[in-house]
């Protein structure tokens, strides 16, 4: 007990909680994407066979960008009810990819693909109950995608604060700015303006514009024939200066260009791949409706949860999860007693 209240007071000397205010360094957390990897690669069981894999890699992974991270406020993201809806009406064929669904798990994990789904379903209801005794803000609006609601509340609801996306989706890196950062969980890396540059040979303030011409496999977007990176270092030069361009910017410049190869006039050819990429891809500005972002401010504005440690561990007896969290007590304090002090303070 000694011991406890030791850890405590150290992390209070460690804490600038009295001087932060509760939305100025916030983890947007994209919520489906980080279940998915946990429950493909996490196939663990509780001592009844009960398979939990996801709930407890999921909660695992956010403690891990907790504490590394040390947020004022945590906001997970998940994709409303028919939140494609949007999309799909502009390209009938967005995320068509994804409705032959495979297996997400090692084949001897589950004895079929409807058992499989039905875990799925099962452990992310129970993650949700998790999540609203932990001192954080959950949203899943209707008919949006969770990297629309994650743009808009850090482009336009939180415009001064401090952002960490925590996501493995390669469209937020057209987010990456003085104050917007992305942790990728499966790579353990931040990604800042110039990890980006590094990383992809593409300035985060033209990754949009680098993804509208390339396309995206993940999403079924089909990009320019021909066109990746090294084409464009060689032949589009513009993409790669400190201004932030359009796709108006590429057009004319393909048009004014001396170059007559091939792949120029395929990108002369292709404004109605750029223009409805450009629709689909962008998140700086967020086509959304007044509805949604109505329900999206009404949900972040109000005060943060408290923790209920005493329902948290409860529920961690019931489902058993003893052996993926061994200390709930200490993982709690280490990973979420500074957000609980935060969400004091958004009641004041």
């Amino acid at each position: 007990m000694k011991q406890s209240y030791i850890d405590i007071l150290k992390n209070l000397k460690e804490d600038n909680s009295i001087s932060q205010s509760t939305n100025d360094r916030i983890l947007l957390i994209d919520g489906l994407n980080t279940f998915i990897r946990a429950f493909a690669v996490n196939p663990s069981t509780n001592d009844d066979g009960v398979h939990i894999g996801g709930m407890t890699g999921f909660l695992q992974s956010i403690g891990y960008a907790i504490k590394n991270i040390k947020p004022t406020r945590v906001i997970i993201c998940f994709d409303g009810k028919g939140g494609s809806s949007r999309r799909r009406k502009l390209f009938p064929e967005y995320k068509a990819n994804r409705k032959v669904r495979k297996r997400l798990t090692r084949l001897n994990s589950f004895n079929s693909q409807e058992d499989e789904s039905i875990s799925m379903s099962q452990q992310i209801s129970r993650l949700v109950q998790y999540l609203d005794v932990l001192p954080v803000t959950l949203l899943s609006p209707e008919n949006i995608e969770a990297d629309d609601a994650m743009a808009y509340i850090c482009e336009q609801i939180y415009p001064k604060s401090q952002f960490y996306i925590m996501s493995t989706d390669k469209d937020f890196m057209q987010l990456v700015s003085d104050r917007v950062t992305v942790w990728s969980p499966t790579k353990k890396k931040f990604y800042f303006k110039d990890t980006v540059l590094q990383d992809f040979k593409i300035p985060a303030h033209n990754f949009l514009l680098y993804r509208t011409m390339t396309g995206d496999d993940s999403d079924n977007i089909p990009g320019i024939k021909g066109v990746g990176v090294k084409t464009l270092q060689k032949r589009m030069p513009i993409l790669f200066e400190d201004k932030k361009i359009t796709t108006e910017d590429i057009l004319d410049f393909v048009e004014k260009s001396d170059d007559t190869s091939k792949i120029m006039k395929s990108i002369s050819e292709s404004r109605d791949i750029l223009e409805l990429n450009y629709k689909l891809m962008q998140l700086n500005d967020v086509n959304i409706s007044g509805a949604s972002k109505s329900e999206i401010i009404d949900i972040v504005k109000k005060p943060v949860n408290r923790l209920v440690k005493f329902q948290f561990q409860k529920m961690m007896l019931e489902d058993k999860l003893n052996t993926a969290i061994r200390n709930p007590d200490l993982w709690l304090r280490q990973c979420f007693f500074h957000l609980d002090v935060m969400a004091g303070k958004s009641y004041e």
